[in-house]
C-alpha cells in the first residue's frame, strides 16, 4: 500500500467515527421521559346559546316581502348572538302544524310563526310543548298562552302616512305619470281584517290631506300570485289610479310591472322594496315598513339574554318604531317638500295622539 492510499483510507475513518459519534450526542441531549408526545389539540367550535328556528305562511321565503324580513332577522341572530337558525316553507296551510311539531320535537326554541294564519295553530300546539317558546308575528292571543309572545305592528299608522303621499301625489305634478282624476288604488291580498287594516289607514291618510279623492281597493285572494297582482294593477290604472300601494305579499311584484307597463307609480309594503323588487326604483315613490327583522332580533336575543317575555302581546307601531316610511330612493330630488314635510307632521300628529288612525273601512 502506498502513501496516497494509506492517507484517503485515514480519512475515510475518521469520517464514519464523526458520523457514529453525532447521532449519539443528540441522542444524549434529547431529555427523557415517559410521558407520551401529546398532538396539537384542534381548537373546540363554541356551543350555540340556542337553537331557534322560523316557519313560513304560504307565500314562503323569496316573497320580498313578509317571510324574507322575518328571515333577516334571523340571519342577525346568527351572525351577533351565536344561534343556531333554521327555516321550515310551508307550501299549504296543513303543513303548518307538522312544521312546528317537527322542529318542537328537534329542540328549537323560540319558535317563529310567521303570519297571522298560524295563530290557531300555534294555540293548539304550544300548550303540548310547554318547555318551547312561540313567537307568532302578526298574532293575536286572548289570553296569551304562557309560552307564547304575540307581535303585532300597527300597520294602520304606516298606512296612514302612505295615504298621505299618496293623496297629495295624485294632485301634484312632480311625475309626467300623474294624472288629474284624483284617484289611487289599494291592492290586498287575502280579503281579511289585518289587510283591511292597511286599506282603512291608508284611505284615511289620503282623504286627510285630499277630501275628494277616490281611493279603489282590490284584493288578490292570494299571497304569491303575481299575475293576479298585476292583473288587478292594470284594472286600476284603467280607472284612473297613479299611484297604488300593495299589501298582498308577493303578489305585488306584479302590481309593480303594471305600473312600470302603463304609467303609474308605486308604494310598496313590509320591507323597503325598493332594495328587494328588482329594477323596480322607476316607479318605487315609498314603502310602508314593518321593522319585523329588528323585532324578531330583539326577541330571539331577549331569549338569549333570559328575558323572553313570555305570555304576553308586544304590539309596535310608529311611537315604538315598528312601522314607517322608507326612504324616496330615486324619487328624493321630485317629491316636493310640501308632501315630506305633511307626512312629518303626520307622524307627530299620530304619536302625539292628536291624530287616531281607523282601523277599520
Amino acid at each position: 500500500m502506498n502513501g496516497k492510499t494509506s492517507r484517503i483510507l485515514t480519512l475515510l475513518l475518521a469520517l464514519m467515527l464523526v458520523v457514529a459519534f453525532v447521532p449519539g450526542c443528540a441522542a444524549e441531549e434529547e431529555p427523557e421521559t415517559d410521558e407520551p408526545v401529546s398532538e396539537q389539540e384542534e381548537p373546540v367550535a363554541e356551543e350555540p346559546a340556542l337553537k331557534t328556528a322560523m316557519i313560513t305562511d304560504t307565500a314562503g321565503l323569496g316573497d320580498k316581502s313578509f317571510n324574507d324580513l322575518t328571515w333577516q332577522g334571523f340571519e342577525r341572530a346568527e351572525s351577533e348572538l351565536n344561534v343556531e337558525v333554521r327555516a321550515l316553507e310551508s307550501a299549504t296551510i296543513n303543513d303548518y302544524e307538522p312544521n312546528l311539531e317537527q322542529l318542537a320535537q328537534a329542540g328549537y326554541s323560540p319558535l317563529v310563526a310567521t303570519g297571522f294564519l298560524l295563530t290557531d295553530t300555534v294555540s293548539k300546539i304550544a300548550p303540548q310543548y310547554p318547555d318551547t317558546m312561540f313567537i307568532n308575528i302578526d298574532g293575536f292571543f286572548d289570553p296569551v298562552p304562557d309560552n307564547v309572545v304575540g307581535v303585532g305592528f300597527k300597520e294602520h299608522e304606516g298606512s296612514y302616512l302612505a295615504g298621505v303621499v299618496a293623496g297629495l301625489a295624485t294632485q301634484d305634478s312632480f311625475d309626467e305619470r300623474l294624472n288629474d282624476a284624483n284617484v289611487i288604488g289599494f291592492v290586498g291580498g287575502m280579503d281579511v281584517p289585518l289587510i283591511r287594516k292597511f286599506q282603512a289607514g291608508f284611505e284615511a291618510g289620503a282623504k286627510s290631506v285630499n277630501p275628494d279623492i277616490e281611493v279603489i281597493g282590490l284584493y288578490t285572494g292570494s299571497w304569491d300570485d303575481v299575475a293576479k297582482g298585476k292583473e288587478l294593477g292594470l284594472s286600476l290604472i284603467e280607472q284612473g289610479a297613479d299611484v297604488i300601494y300593495a299589501a298582498a305579499g308577493g303578489c305585488g311584484e306584479g302590481t309593480v310591472r303594471a305600473c312600470q307597463e302603463k304609467g303609474a307609480l308605486f308604494i310598496g309594503v313590509d320591507a323597503d322594496q325598493y332594495n328587494t323588487i328588482a329594477n323596480s326604483g322607476d316607479v318605487m315613490l315609498t314603502s310602508m315598513m314593518k321593522n319585523i327583522d329588528v323585532v324578531v332580533f330583539d326577541l330571539i336575543k331577549a331569549a338569549v339574554d333570559g328575558d323572553f317575555p313570555a305570555g304576553t302581546m308586544q304590539t309596535f307601531g310608529l311611537e315604538e318604531g315598528g312601522v314607517g316610511l322608507a326612504p324616496w330612493h330615486d324619487f328624493e330630488s321630485k317629491v316636493p317638500q310640501s308632501i315630506k314635510d305633511a307626512v312629518e307632521k303626520a307622524t307627530d300628529d299620530i304619536i302625539s295622539g292628536a291624530v287616531v288612525v281607523p282601523e277599520e273601512l
